[in-house]
């Protein structure tokens, strides 16, 4: 069983929409289509045109399909609530541009865990009464994206986030309503994480909506972790490699989202430095290339 398989501008380092060093929007769809992709995630807002007619054209005109959109937000700090408001209720205009409706969350890195990443008996957690707080504001965002914009809502654990590990996974998904949030499962976040993610996806497949497909570099993994090395430094150092050179088993991945029946999008995403230039394009490629020949990507 073949899936449809998109990427995001992450893959071509772009985290944050107003980075002078990001790659010109028109070059990343363009790679994106050369390498072989039909679909593309938004990425952070700005990058993307918000004028619905630049992005139904620049989607279009490339025959690419708008996947999804990540929101990547502090939801743990109360005092940008407001931002994080405005953000989502910006995305999820742009997602309905296009008749997309997977919009997913992923609380931001909080400087106090970068230095704990991937290190779960380490890292500092959030008191009760924030975990609470944090729950309400994602709560409310989800209500906001269902109830106003018809949205499919999940989470999405990330490194350096207060939603990490797998504990923080669980906890999530049982103080928010199963109606009103799923779950996104990045198997690089897992790996990093000291997570299983095909374990993960049998556990929660029927709120599992959408995919990431991310690989770790083992040595480099156990390298960081042996050494208390921190989230940034763990990038710089390649922790992310290209799908099939690390620890994620791809092809038991393939096989629960078959035994589940998944028929979502699958989405790449590796995250990159903006300034790498051309090999971006040729890792893109690679990546699909083994999706292809694992089977996890339609001919």
């Amino acid at each position: 069983m073949s899936y449809r398989i998109g990427n995001a501008p992450c893959s071509w380092g772009v985290e944050f929409g107003d980075d002078p060093r990001n790659p010109t929007w028109q070059s990343v769809l363009d790679d994106a289509r050369t390498a072989g992709y039909n679909g593309m995630e938004l990425g952070p807002l700005g990058f993307l045109p918000e004028n619905p007619e630049q992005l139904t054209d620049a989607m279009q005109s490339r025959d690419l399909t708008l996947t999804a959109a990540v929101m990547f937000r502090p939801l743990h700090d109360p005092a940008k609530w407001d931002e994080v408001k405005d953000v989502a209720h910006r995305t999820c205009k742009s997602l309905q541009t296009l008749g997309a409706d997977q919009f997913v969350l992923i609380d931001s890195i909080s400087e106090i865990r970068v230095p704990t990443a991937g290190r779960p008996e380490e890292a500092q957690r959030l008191t009760d009464s924030e975990w609470a707080g944090m729950v309400e504001r994602i709560t409310t965002v989800c209500k906001i994206a269902k109830e106003e914009y018809g949205m499919t809502v999940s989470m999405h654990a990330h490194a350096a986030g207060f939603i990490e590990f797998e504990d923080e996974v669980h906890r999530i998904m049982d103080d928010v309503p199963e109606e009103l949030l799923g779950l996104c499962i990045d198997t690089g976040h897992c790996e990093y994480a000291q997570t299983d993610p095909v374990a993960l996806f049998h556990q929660y497949h029927a709120r599992a909506p959408y995919v990431h497909f991310k690989d770790v570099d083992s040595k480099i993994r156990e390298h960081v972790v042996q050494n208390r090395i921190g989230f940034y430094d763990a990038c710089a150092q390649g922790l992310f490699c290209n799908l099939g050179d690390g620890m994620v088993n791809f092809e038991a991945f393939k096989d629960a989202l078959a035994q589940h029946n998944y028929a979502g999008w699958a989405t790449v995403e590796q995250d990159c430095d903006p300034t790498a230039g051309n090999p971006v394009i040729d890792d893109a490629k690679a990546n699909y290339d083994f999706l292809r020949s694992v089977g996890l990507a339609i001919q």
